[in-house]
């Protein structure tokens, strides 16, 4: 897969398609929402090996990145344990992949502090994290600070594109000179689209789309949804 590099400042960040982001100058591997088992009760007793099969989808996929990036620290942004069950409700050989990848990097979990279930994770659990330019938010704040830079998830971000006569729409990142926001890496249908107020009034000068493809982003402004899409 070939990653692309967007620039913050002075600062380099590679977005990957299979939709983490690496800061290569501190090793730093950043994903959001894993959504671990987080379908509702009831679904989940109807069908709980599709929570398993997804749940042990993703940790593979983040193991990859492991493998791939080798970084020193890995930031999780986001809501990644259920209410209901919490660590629980993962299976066992899941909890030990988990505490293996965290013993590999410093693992920090960017959730709700107290109300979230990533708390009972191995690493560091924060409401919020810090580090160089950046600021590291599971939800944008709604203005940010003279100078700040800052990285989130929370929203899903979508966006749709006409290609070969046919309409795509996909997990992306979104981005401008200060803000950039991750796809849920746990790959979960829905999303907002970045036409969506709660997404574009974050970035209100405008944003830069990088669309999720299956070995390679595609890169668009917001002016060009709808048109084929350059590689980034």
């Amino acid at each position: 897969m070939t990653a692309a590099p967007i620039h913050f400042r002075s600062e380099r960040l590679m977005l990957d398609p299979a939709g983490a982001a690496y800061w290569p100058a501190r090793r730093v591997l950043i994903v959001a929402d894993l959504h671990f088992e987080t379908i509702s009760p009831a679904t989940h007793l109807r069908n709980p090996v599709a929570a398993a099969v997804d749940t042990k989808a993703t940790l593979e996929r983040l193991n990859r990145l492991l493998r791939l990036y080798h970084p020193a620290k890995v930031i999780i942004l986001g809501h990644n344990l259920p209410s209901f069950g919490g660590t629980s409700r993962l299976a066992k050989n899941e909890k030990v992949k988990i505490e293996a990848m965290a013993r590999e990097a410093n693992f920090i979990w960017v959730d709700n502090g107290a109300e979230s279930g990533s708390c009972a994770l191995p690493g560091v659990c924060t409401d919020l994290y810090r580090e160089g330019a950046f600021t590291f938010r599971h939800r944008a704040a709604p203005a940010l600070g003279p100078r700040e830079l800052e990285i989130s998830g929370f929203h899903h971000p979508r966006a749709s594109i006409e290609a070969r006569a046919k309409r795509v729409s996909r997990p992306c990142f979104v981005a401008d000179a200060n803000r950039l926001m991750l796809p849920a890496f746990a790959g979960a249908e829905g999303g907002q689209d970045v036409r969506e107020p709660a997404i574009a009034r974050l970035f209100p000068r405008g944003l830069r789309v990088f669309l999720l493809g299956q070995d390679q982003l595609y890169s668009f402004a917001l002016e060009q949804l709808g048109r084929m899409a350059e590689v980034a």
